[in-house]
């Protein structure tokens, strides 16, 4: 199989380009100005693949493809050799992207027609650079086991800009996440894995190109292997593998957000910048009685044909030069469902989830599946194969409901509390398949949940119409920030038994980067045009009330040292062990167990888990919660005793009185230990 993108020797390089359609493929040379050199057309082509030998050309060599073929728009057929391409197996490329009418492969006619462009889009797009072959890293990999893992999403930009230790040279990039004084904060707080939302080279849409405005998030991606220059100094991708290396070192997993399933190129009348220019039949979607139209599940202008193998192998091939050349520790992966989708839908059995799962490059890897996208069927929360873990929104949204008083919502907490056995145990899934979380780049952040109730998108430059309308918040009789300390204390206590309600729930905790402080967006649940203070961490908040950070990571440290908490398998009932069993039952406020038609209204209740050995010995915790407004007497089952509280909200006293009672606060939670 000849291996695909620009292949340096010691006497030249080895170019070779997938296009099933073209008639030649010409290969462009520019200096370190961005002039076009010379060029020449490759010479060989075996089953779609051209390919060439150029002796004397070396690595950081600036190349981009030209390629000649079929120009019919309304066939969906959209070779212009006028347009410069981005090599998508290239390793780095050089430059900015630049919105200019020579970017666009063609300029409307009459209705839906379009006429050729002929404008030369080199000196407006980004240049590939021959990189050389990375020797396989000799990483300290930590291989947290997924019952020990705590996510912690974080943007590599807006992480550092603000952040007091981090120099001005080192902000926004890869040099700033590996900052001594960052890793020490990470480490300290007791998270296991770096979440990083793309990092893939990107571009910003044209519509925010025209307001001023930069893509914050990443979720536009132009090229699947190279890293974005932004993030970068001089050497992106050297600087990107030394901060890979440094968060090994510091005994943390990095998890890279991944965009498989469309590109920065969009609908129809979107640029032509790589993949459109080379083969867009063979990359895109397309509506089979309509060529020329994109099928849209992304709700982003286009989506990758994974049915197509050369697509397959992209993606693959991307993946293991991340995981084995770079070093990352697993993915996770945005609007999964595109990964699985035939024409006629989704399917876990769909060839490239099964490449995926079975790689042995990927083998030891997390794989995290975002499992909904915007097209037919979308929402697959559940249904990945057997190795992935999938983000929960049930979870996010349940908790949420539930301390902000819904009626009706215990039972459903009990079961995402449960680690969400009705949505995978029947799929024969562990709890760690449930990512847990409870805000995420994508929505409010936490101390937003407890302060708005409304959006708030107006920076965003579309009438503040975008963004998610539903977000199952509430801001206490008052939108936006006070200075009132009764809802303060309440706002604060709430983000704090929210959060506690995640790290005492069986499956995988992912919290995001900032609500351990209190960080704030003001209001905008749809930050990905914010690269600025509204989506940058304010790390003043550590200042603000450096208590809540400490409660943040004593819950961390509890979840870690408690057992019971991080079980591998549902119990139901009873769990049999190799030397004993596990038992769990849930309680009312009086401490009988309680009967199903208490779940409708009840809003305090106990959850008492056991783990008895065979020489006799037993462990036990309780995780007692109190939704209400007033506060609440709680007793504990008649068969225990000797408990001790770990960590309380909201309680009246640090003891339990003789007969197993105790008084917890209006809308507080704590966990009991034996």
């Amino acid at each position: 199989m000849i291996q695909l993108g620009s292949i340096p020797e010691t006497d030249g390089t080895h170019f070779a380009l997938y296009s099933g359609i073209a008639e030649g493929v010409e290969l462009c040379f520019f200096d370190a100005a961005g002039h076009q050199t010379h060029t020449q057309f490759l010479s060989n082509c075996d089953d779609g693949v051209w390919h060439d030998f150029v002796p004397g050309c070396h690595a950081g060599q600036r190349y981009g493809y030209r390629v000649h073929g079929p120009w019919a728009a309304e066939k969906g057929l959209r070779c212009n050799p006028a347009k410069l391409l981005i090599d998508p197996y290239a390793r780095q490329i050089e430059g900015d992207f630049v919105w200019h009418d020579a970017v666009f492969d063609s300029k409307p006619a009459k209705g839906r027609r379009r006429v050729i462009s002929t404008g030369d889009s080199a000196p407006f797009v980004p240049l590939s650079v021959v990189t050389s072959t990375i020797d396989t890293p000799t990483h300290n990999r930590p291989h947290i086991p997924w019952k020990e893992t705590v996510f912690y999403e974080s943007n590599v930009r807006g992480y550092t800009m603000q952040h007091p230790a981090v120099t001005e040279a080192e902000r926004g990039k890869f040099a700033g996440m590996q900052n001594a004084e960052v890793l020490r904060y990470l480490k300290a707080l007791g998270v296991t894995s770096i979440e990083l939302m793309p990092i893939h080279a990107f571009i910003d849409e044209h519509h925010l190109a025209r307001q001023n405005l930069r893509n914050f998030w990443g979720y536009n991606t132009v090229s699947f292997f190279a890293p974005m220059p932004r993030y970068g100094g001089d050497d992106p991708l050297n600087e990107l593998k030394d901060m890979v290396r440094a968060i090994h070192d510091a005994g943390l997993e990095v998890i890279l957000d991944v965009v498989y399933n469309h590109t920065g190129e969009s609908g129809f009348d979107g640029p032509t910048i790589s993949f459109r220019g080379i083969d867009n039949l063979c990359y895109y979607r397309v509506d089979a009685e309509d060529p020329s139209s994109y099928i849209n599940d992304t709700g982003c202008g286009n989506t990758l044909n994974v049915d197509h193998p050369v697509v397959r192998r992209l993606v693959i091939d991307s993946l293991g030069y991340y995981a084995e050349q770079i070093g990352v520790d697993g993915f996770r992966f945005d609007l999964a469902p595109v990964l699985g989708r035939y024409a006629h839908g989704f399917s876990k059995t769909h060839p490239l989830l099964g490449d995926i799962s079975n790689e042995p490059g990927l083998k030891n890897l997390k794989l995290v599946a975002e499992p909904w996208d915007t097209g037919p069927g979308g929402y697959q929360l559940g249904e990945f194969p057997p190795r992935w873990a999938e983000w929960n929104d049930k979870y996010r949204d349940t908790v949420r409901q539930f301390w902000r008083g819904d009626i009706d919502t215990s039972g459903a907490l009990a079961q995402r509390m449960h680690g969400s056995s009705d949505i995978f145990e029947g799929n024969g899934r562990p709890p760690f398949a449930s990512v847990n979380f409870v805000s995420s780049h994508d929505g409010y952040t936490l101390r937003d949940v407890v302060t708005y109730e409304q959006r708030h998108n107006e920076a965003n430059g579309e009438g503040n119409r975008d963004g998610h309308s539903h977000n199952y918040s509430c801001n206490y009789g008052h939108e936006g920030d006070s200075d009132e300390p009764e809802l303060l204390e309440l706002r604060r206590r709430q983000r704090l038994n929210i959060l506690a309600t995640l790290l005492f729930s069986q499956g995988t905790p992912m919290l995001l980067a900032g609500d351990e402080f209190g960080n704030t967006q003001n209001g905008n649940n749809n930050a990905y045009a914010q690269d600025n203070e509204i989506g940058w961490l304010d790390w003043s908040g550590l200042d603000t009330d450096p208590d809540f950070t400490e409660q943040v990571r004593e819950l961390i440290c509890l979840r870690r040292e408690t057992a019971l908490l991080r079980i591998e398998d549902y119990v139901h009932d009873s769990l049999p062990t190799s030397d004993g069993s596990i038992d769990i039952v849930w309680v009312n406020a009086a401490g009988a167990i309680k009967d199903d038609h208490e779940w409708f209204e009840s809003k305090a209740f106990t959850l008492v888990m056991s783990d008895r050995k065979q020489d006799g010995t037993e462990s036990a915790l309780a995780i007692s919660i109190n939704s209400h407004h007033d506060e609440t007497t709680i007793r504990l089952p008649a068969t225990m005793h000797d408990w001790r509280i770990s960590f309380a909200t909201g309680i009246r006293s640090e003891t339990l009185a003789a007969n197993r009672t105790m008084t917890l606060a209006g809308r507080s939670i704590a966990l009991l230990q034996r």
